[in-house]
């Protein structure tokens, strides 16, 4: 079964990126840095979210983000599907924390449980078909929104259209020049129908 090993954002600095991810988010070997000027502007045409247990969780991440240099586009906050809010790196790249709970059923951590990759999608149906097609299996589908199930993945993969995503990350849709992000897996290589570039993945 497909497996997305490692996404690599693409920074104008990766010594500054490494540091302020490590200080906001302590991530490890599934969000890697490397150099690039490649010239890109507004939405870059995808979210990375981490999913966590508690608000309380969500809150220390946040924090720890805005205090090692992001950017508030959504304030924390309780919604219908639970709690959660979105920063933007220095880098670019918008970061969304959340919990489907409500309520703190313990003391705040920083573990994260899951890392997931929504990808903005021009067309969400050819885009699945093109997954789809590329090894990748349908775990939930439903209007503009495609979650692939990927038990084994260290990074889930979504995909969701253009303006829905820009829209939960409080952006405007619109955006030019490179995505400034890799994915590296199992699948690669290859471009996907939204530009964005699958690499084999590397220990």
């Amino acid at each position: 079964m497909t497996s997305i090993e490692s996404v690599t954002l693409e920074v104008p600095d990766p010594a500054a990126a490494t540091a302020f991810y490590t200080a906001a988010f302590g991530l490890g070997t599934q969000v890697r840095v490397r150099t690039s000027d490649a010239p890109t502007a507004g939405f870059r045409g995808f979210t990375m979210s981490l999913i966590v247990s508690q608000p309380s969780t969500v809150s220390s991440l946040i924090d720890s983000a805005l205090a090692a240099g992001a950017t508030t586009l959504k304030p924390v906050q309780k919604s219908l599907w639970g709690y959660g809010g979105v920063v933007q790196a220095p880098d670019g790249a918008i970061w969304k924390v959340a919990a489907s709970a409500r309520k703190d059923t313990g003391p705040a951590t920083r573990q994260i449980d899951q890392i997931v990759l929504l990808v903005a999608a021009a067309d969400v149906a050819a885009s699945k078909r093109f997954y789809v097609d590329h090894g990748l299996t349908v775990g939930k589908s439903f209007g503009k929104y495609v979650e692939f199930a990927m038990p084994a993945s260290p990074i889930k993969l979504g995909l969701y259209g253009r303006r829905a995503l820009a829209k939960d990350a409080g952006v405007s849709p619109d955006g030019t020049g490179s995505h400034r992000l890799a994915i590296g897996s199992d699948a690669g290589p290859f471009t996907d129908p939204d530009g964005f570039a699958w690499e084999a993945a590397s220990l």
